[in-house]
């Protein structure tokens, strides 16, 4: 068992709304589905709550509202020993909601009314620093102001971060949103936004992790920790990482997926365990891509998530835990 890492994560909050289907929608289609599923979720309180079953001790930084849904959110993390006392109840404001509908591959629609989550901003960031952690993890269903906030509050400290930027802001400049990030993860379309060409297939997912990689060095700004590297997911095709050294692929883990829901933020958790916990970099990737592989064997999100055991017995990866179990 390693030494157990200090993670802070600065994202969003929500309760999911999921119905699974046979087949998703067409535009102006209006389909029958299955039972719906009410639970919390947001990804950034996912990723909290992967990190914390993978043995992370784990705070929380966010908002959520005053209303009937913000508080069995908090309850959940806790319920998960995740420390909430930097998430911030906003009165007047609902709390986020996501919708998201599944198909019988494990494909998904996911449209999401931020509410609360649009009301972070720098004093959320600061409160996500203090400690400080061992590393900062942020998710894009914040306002850039707060993303930006934190990564400029983190270089001051010398604290490492993890940005996922998903999604990429409509409302800014990505460009801007670079310096002080000393991980990029994004999946194919989120690089391919960045990049403004295609991305598809783990080849491309390396070649785009390249260029962002690049681009990452480029924008360093003053006090952020040594070393940038920019990881690109493919699915199911695995994920590929670019870094000071060089670049490395995994390829996929053959599992039985059944919901693609949380997936990328189980990886984006378990990559940050890893680095926390000491790994190298391929090291961290390779467990990151099984965590996310395995997650897609259960249906819900946040009841989705792994934890060290469950990830073994799907892909045989033990992976640089602190947990044990």
């Amino acid at each position: 068992m390693t030494t157990q890492p200090r993670l802070a994560v600065l994202g969003s909050l929500n309760m999911d709304i999921s119905v699974p289907v046979g087949r998703l929608p067409g535009p102006g289609e209006t389909i029958l589905g299955g039972q719906a599923v009410i639970a919390p979720g947001g990804k950034g309180a996912n990723q909290a709550v992967a990190a914390a079953r993978l043995g992370a001790d784990t705070a929380m930084a966010g908002c959520v509202g005053e209303d009937e849904f913000g508080g069995p959110i908090l309850l959940a993390l806790a319920a998960e020993g995740i420390a909430t006392g930097a998430v911030r109840r906003v009165p007047g404001v609902a709390t986020g909601l996501a919708l998201i509908t599944v198909d019988a591959a494990g494909e998904n629609m996911i449209t999401v009314a931020p509410g609360a989550n649009g009301e972070c901003g720098p004093a959320d960031a600061d409160a996500a620093l203090a400690g400080p952690p061992a590393l900062l993890v942020i998710s894009a269903e914040i306002p850039p102001a707060a993303i930006a906030a934190a990564l400029a509050g983190a270089a001051r400290m010398g604290v490492p971060t993890l940005l996922n930027l998903a999604p990429v802001p409509a409302d800014a400049d990505p460009a801007a949103l670079l310096a002080g990030v000393s991980w990029l993860v994004v999946n194919e379309s989120e690089a391919a936004a960045l990049l403004g060409e295609p991305v598809a297939g783990l080849d491309a997912a390396a070649r785009a992790a390249a260029a962002l990689q690049r681009r990452l060095a480029a924008a360093a700004g003053p006090g952020t920790p040594s070393g940038r590297y920019a990881v690109v997911t493919a699915g199911s095709h695995g994920a590929a990482l670019t870094g000071p050294d060089g670049t490395d692929q995994v390829g996929g883990f053959a599992v039985a997926s059944v919901d693609a829901v949380g997936a990328g933020d189980a990886f984006v958790a378990a990559l940050a365990v890893g680095l926390a916990s000491g790994a190298a970099p391929a090291g961290a990737l390779r467990a990151a891509c099984a965590a996310g592989a395995t997650a897609t064997t259960r249906r819900g999100t946040q009841t989705a998530l792994p934890r060290p055991a469950d990830i073994q017995a799907a892909t045989g990866v033990a992976g640089p835990w602190p947990a044990g179990d």
